[in-house]
């Protein structure tokens, strides 16, 4: 079950990544077409508003991809010098402070929303962008990047208790990591 859990939360974020990705791209093409325009002596104006949009929403949905790929930066001191329990226990930690910081960055993100969609807020900016447009998926990301987080918990977990140490540590431990101290 708890491998099953896994590769849908990868598939699911690959899937993410693709749809992130895409929408980058094209933020960076509409950035280029503007910066070629500048040259004529036009704009299209609001291209910096734009990409920090993006950037915000892409960073909150790539946290939970990043997060499977074990690309989060951890400090492996005491980790590289106990053996596998005493890593895998070390890794459970990691992850219960990771989800719980995510659950209150996401708990946190909605009264920002929340009063954006009752005041109708909009961006004080010449496009005067809706804020609840931009906002609503930022949150969407967060509590996404929450959910993953304790799903992959609560499966590294379960792969522990069972004593399956080297796919727990595949899921939650460090990349490229060897078991090895330094």
């Amino acid at each position: 079950m708890e491998d099953a859990i896994l590769a849908g939360l990868r598939r699911a974020n690959r899937g993410i990544a693709l749809v992130t990705g895409g929408v980058l791209l094209t933020c960076a093409g509409v950035v280029l077409a503007d910066i070629l325009l500048r040259q004529i002596g036009s704009s299209l104006g609001g291209t910096d508003e734009i990409s920090g949009y993006v950037m915000a929403i892409a960073t909150s949905w790539g946290m939970a991809f990043t997060l499977l790929e074990l690309g989060h930066v951890r400090i492996e001191l005491l980790r590289a010098r106990v053996n596998q329990l005493g890593r895998a226990l070390f890794d459970l930690f990691s992850m219960v402070m990771l989800a719980g910081t995510v659950t209150l960055i996401a708990y946190k993100c909605w009264p920002v929303l929340a009063r954006s969609l009752a005041n109708g807020s909009r961006a004080n900016t010449p496009l005067e962008t809706p804020l609840a447009w931009v906002q609503t998926p930022w949150f969407a990301g967060w509590v996404w990047f929450a959910i993953v987080s304790w799903l992959t918990l609560i499966a590294a977990l379960m792969l522990i208790v069972r004593g399956r140490f080297e796919t727990a540590d595949a899921a939650i431990g460090l990349a490229a990591d060897d078991g090895t101290a330094p």
